[in-house]
């Protein structure tokens, strides 16, 4: 299953220039974006005291402890807490609400960066 997407592939193809597309980015907007985010508590997963942030540090925390030291694999950079086998193991129980909660922000963010599709 870890050899479906090996770390080698760009899923954006070749010819993406990622120093380019993060120029079109507005980062005030993305600001603006993670903090609504931060503070909208959901009905389906209750923010604790008003604020996402602790989840998300936890995300950050345990996404970077995916990291091998022995081949370099894994780690914050990679995105793979997402997928299995990661986004199954009992410790990264409800991680999967973390990353629910800022899909929506990916997406728009992945729209104004590439254009319409």
């Amino acid at each position: 299953m870890l050899y479906q997407n090996p770390p080698t592939a760009n899923p954006m193809g070749e010819d993406f220039n990622y120093a380019e597309a993060f120029k079109t980015l507005d980062l005030d907007a993305l600001k603006q974006d993670i903090d609504k985010v931060m503070t909208t508590s959901q009905e389906w997963w209750p923010a604790d005291y008003g604020h996402y942030g602790p989840l998300f540090i936890r995300m950050a925390w345990h996404s970077a402890g995916t990291y091998r030291i022995g081949d370099g694999r894994g780690g914050a950079a990679s995105g793979t807490l997402r997928f299995a086998p990661l986004n199954s193991w009992p410790d990264n129980a409800s991680l999967d609400k973390a990353v629910r909660l800022l899909w929506p922000i990916k997406q728009s963010t992945d729209r104004k960066s590439r254009g319409p599709t």
